[in-house]
């Protein structure tokens, strides 16, 4: 990471940066400083884990995607709203399991935030989730990396 992106603060201070480096031609710095404000997000939330904190991630990742397809803020009101009813891991775990895929994933990738997908959170903490959510989150992201872009 840009040592300028680490001394970054705030939110609006990774959105200024990301914005200016977009400007200037430089999308790999502005996908940097993207990270870096969804992680500064997070953490002010708290998290008991480091599983818990990669959701969360997830969650402000989405909300980001959110914004560079509408234009506008969008809060993930109802998955805030199941994580504060359920708990976060258990949450996750309901919508990997979902037969219909989370939509969304495109556009996270388009933005550099696949990673962010509550798919590939799982994977890379398979011993906080089910079994069950383990397998379905595999299945979806071998369908993702065998989809043409775009799909």
């Amino acid at each position: 990471m840009d040592p300028r992106i680490a001394k970054l603060k705030t939110t609006e201070e990774c959105v200024n940066f990301e914005n200016n480096a977009t400007e200037r031609g430089f999308p790999e710095i502005a996908a940097d400083a993207r990270r870096r404000g969804i992680a500064i997000r997070a953490e002010k939330h708290g998290a008991a884990s480091e599983a818990e904190r990669e959701c969360l991630e997830a969650v402000y990742a989405h909300e980001r995607m959110m914004l560079a397809k509408n234009g506008r803020t969008t809060r993930a009101i109802r998955t805030w709203q199941t994580f504060n009813r359920q708990g976060i891991i258990v949450a996750v775990e309901q919508l990997v399991s979902r037969e219909a895929p989370p939509s969304g994933y495109t556009l996270l990738a388009d933005l550099g935030l696949a990673d962010y997908a509550f798919e590939a959170v799982v994977l890379r903490h398979p011993e906080a989730f089910s079994p069950e959510a383990v397998k379905r989150s595999q299945e979806r992201m071998e369908q993702r990396l065998t989809q043409p872009a775009h799909a």
